[in-house]
């Protein structure tokens, strides 16, 4: 599978089969996610791994959809901004860092045929209670992750992108 194929298999899953997720598959996207790159290689993340049902529904209280509480994993991804790297102006790469993790753990679960749900609106104040989080740790985004229950109804709506000339600019 060519790296565009992968990234065009990918799309946000919103229900979940009860299939459990494997430990070596689970350590093979962590893995991956692990060697992602970063600002100056300071990798200013941290990654919870949600399996237990009562947090997960506790967590779910912080993000109220039905199908959130479907996912038998949900991986809570956070910055840690004194440790980020930051740019002459000021600039904090800490969010831009977690997010290509995420991403490296998003596609590496399409390649092992699983789906996830890429989640930020949440209430994080609350997570960062329930999950007990130090003050250096914000969370960043949930990433929800399993086995899709069905196909999606629409297979190619994730895919509906503006035209490369509307994207790019060459000057």
């Amino acid at each position: 599978m060519t790296f565009l194929e992968l990234a065009k298999k990918r799309y946000s899953v919103r229900s979940y089969s009860d299939r459990p997720v494997e430990e070596e598959k689970l350590n093979y996207l962590l893995e991956c996610g692990r060697i992602a790159p970063s600002a100056a290689n300071y990798q200013p993340w941290k990654i919870f791994v949600v399996r237990d049902a009562g947090l997960r529904i506790k967590l779910a209280s912080t993000y109220n959809r039905e199908w959130f509480k479907q996912a038998p994993v949900v991986l809570v991804f956070c910055g840690d901004h004194s440790i980020g790297w930051k740019r002459s102006d000021g600039k904090d790469h800490t969010d831009i860092d977690v997010s290509i993790i995420i991403d490296h753990v998003t596609l590496a679960a399409a390649e092992q045929d699983m789906g996830t749900c890429w989640i930020c609106n949440f209430d994080a104040v609350a997570c960062s209670e329930i999950l007990d989080l130090p003050s250096s740790l914000e969370p960043i985004a949930y990433l929800s992750l399993g086995y899709p229950a069905n196909e999606p109804d629409d297979p190619a709506s994730h895919l509906k992108r503006r035209s490369l000339d509307d994207i790019v600019k060459e000057i």
